[in-house]
C-alpha cells in the first residue's frame, strides 16, 4: 500500500492559512481523481479542492471550521491496492430505508432498479454546494430535491425527510425547513397560543458567519462609529426612475439604486474624506481618486460586499448590469476573490426591507458606509396645501476619527440636493 500526502496549496495571494469549510468525504471513502475533496475559505472567496489521485481517504486534517496551515496535510490517499470497505448488507439498506432508490455517481448513467420507476434529474448550479436526493414515491415517481449542506445536517440532526419539504425556491432553505417543523408535521396550521417545544440547537461558528463575526467585531472594536441619518423626498427621482424604465428597451430595469451611485460618486470630488481607507496601525489615511463602491449582498452562506470598480465612470445602465451581475455571482458562490476586495465605500441596502433608519456597521478599513431605507408615501406640506410625496431616510455612518460630524452632514446634504433635483444627476 501506498500513501499520498495532499497538502494545501496556496489557494490565495499572501494567505498563511484556510478554513475548513465541508468536506465532501469521509475516511473510508473511495474517490477518483478530480474529485472533490473540501471547501476551503480564505477571507470571503470559497474554493472547493480536487484529488489529484484515486484511492481511497484514510485520514483528514480536522473538522469544520478548523483552520489549515498552506503546506500542511489536508488529506491521505491510499493509492495502491484495494482496500475493503465494511458496508451494511443489502437487506439492512433496505430495510433502514425503504423506498430509497439508490442514486448513481456524478457522470455515470443511471437506470431504474425497479420497472415504472423514473429519475427527474436537475442539474445544480453549482455542485459543491447542492445535492440531489432521489424518493421513490408512492406512485413509484422520483422525486428530486435540492438543499444545502448545513439544511441537509439540521434536517438529518432533526429526522426530518426533505422530500416532504415544500419551498417555492429552486430548492429547501432553513426557513422552509421552520415552517415545515411549525406547520406541515400532519397537524396543520397551530392555533395560537399553543406552541411546539423545539429542541436546543447548538451551532459552531464556521466558516463565513466566522468571518463576518470576526469582521463585524474588529470593526466596533475599533472605529468609533457615529450616524446621522436625514430624509429625502424622491418623488422627482422616482418620477424619473419610471421614464427610465418605460424606454430602456433591452437594457435592465432600473432599481433605485445605481441612480443612488451617481449621486453618491458625483458628490465625493468635494468630500475626499469620505472615501477612504484608514491603516490605523500605520496612521495614514488614504484618499482614493476612484470609488470602488462596496456592495452589501445577503447570501445564504452571510453577508458579502461584491465591489463596482470605478463606479464614478459608469452611467446608471452599465450600474445597473454591475449590480446584478455581482449580486448573482455573490449568491451563487461564484464571485472572484478580486471582486470581493479592495472597496474604498460601501452602500448597503435592505431592499425592500427598508426600515426608518439604519445604523450599518463600517466595512474596515474604510471609514464611512451609505444606507438608503425604504421608500415611503407620507403626506407633507408644499405651499401651504397637503401632498403626498415619497419620502426615503438615508443613513451615514462614519469613523469619527477620520470623518466630522459636520463633514458626514454636508456630504449628506449633498446627496440630497441631487436625489430630489434628480436632472443633476445628469449635468457634467
Amino acid at each position: 500500500m501506498a500513501r499520498f500526502t495532499f497538502t494545501l496549496p496556496d489557494i490565495g495571494e499572501g494567505i498563511s492559512e484556510a478554513e475548513i469549510v465541508a468536506w465532501h468525504v469521509a475516511v473510508g471513502d473511495r474517490v477518483e481523481e478530480d474529485q472533490g475533496l473540501a471547501d476551503m475559505m480564505t477571507d470571503k472567496a470559497t474554493v472547493e479542492l480536487e484529488s489529484p489521485v484515486a484511492g481511497t481517504v484514510v485520514e483528514l486534517a480536522g473538522e469544520p471550521g478548523d483552520q489549515v496551515s498552506i503546506g500542511a496535510m489536508l488529506v491521505v490517499i491510499e493509492t495502491e491496492g484495494e482496500v475493503e470497505i465494511e458496508t451494511p448488507s443489502e437487506e439492512i439498506v433496505e430495510a433502514e430505508n425503504p423506498g430509497v432508490e439508490e442514486v448513481a455517481p456524478a457522470g455515470e448513467d443511471s437506470a431504474p432498479t425497479e420497472a415504472g420507476v423514473q429519475s427527474d434529474k436537475v442539474e445544480p448550479s453549482n455542485p459543491g454546494l447542492l445535492l440531489t436526493q432521489e424518493h421513490v414515491m408512492p406512485e413509484s415517481k422520483a422525486v428530486t430535491v435540492l438543499a444545502s449542506p448545513a439544511v441537509r445536517a439540521r434536517a438529518k440532526e432533526l429526522g426530518v425527510d426533505l422530500s416532504q419539504v415544500r419551498t417555492t425556491a429552486d430548492r429547501i432553505r432553513h426557513s422552509d425547513l421552520d415552517a415545515f417543523l411549525l406547520y406541515g408535521q400532519g397537524d396543520g396550521y397551530r392555533p395560537a397560543g399553543a406552541s411546539r417545544k423545539r429542541p436546543d440547537e447548538p451551532i459552531k461558528v464556521i466558516g463565513m458567519r466566522r468571518r463576518i463575526a470576526e469582521n463585524m467585531a474588529a470593526s466596533k472594536r475599533n472605529i468609533p462609529h457615529f450616524t446621522y441619518v436625514e430624509e429625502i423626498d424622491v418623488t422627482l427621482l422616482e418620477a424619473m426612475r419610471a421614464d427610465l424604465n418605460a424606454n430602456r428597451g433591452d437594457r435592465p430595469k432600473l432599481t433605485l439604486l445605481p441612480l443612488i451611485i451617481v449621486a453618491v460618486c458625483k458628490a465625493i470630488p468635494d468630500f475626499p474624506m469620505i472615501n477612504a481607507r484608514y491603516d490605523d496601525e500605520a496612521g495614514i489615511v488614504t484618499r482614493h481618486g476612484s470609488v470602488h463602491l462596496g456592495m452589501a449582498t445577503q447570501t445564504d452562506a452571510g453577508l458579502m460586499v461584491p465591489v463596482i470598480r470605478d463606479a464614478q465612470d459608469r452611467n446608471v445602465w452599465q450600474l445597473a448590469s454591475e449590480i446584478r451581475r455581482l449580486s448573482d455571482a455573490a449568491r451563487s458562490g461564484k464571485a472572484k476573490s478580486e471582486e470581493l476586495s479592495g472597496s474604498t465605500l460601501t452602500l448597503t441596502s435592505l431592499g425592500p426591507l427598508g426600515g426608518i433608519a439604519t445604523t450599518p456597521v463600517i466595512n474596515r478599513p474604510e471609514v464611512a458606509i451609505i444606507g438608503p431605507n425604504r421608500v415611503i408615501e407620507r403626506p407633507v406640506i408644499r405651499d401651504g396645501e397637503i401632498v403626498a410625496a415619497k419620502l426615503m431616510n438615508l443613513s451615514i455612518s462614519c469613523d469619527h476619527r477620520v470623518v466630522d460630524g459636520w463633514d458626514a452632514a454636508s456630504y449628506v446634504q449633498a446627496l440630497r440636493k441631487l436625489l430630489e433635483t434628480p436632472v443633476l444627476l445628469f449635468d457634467n
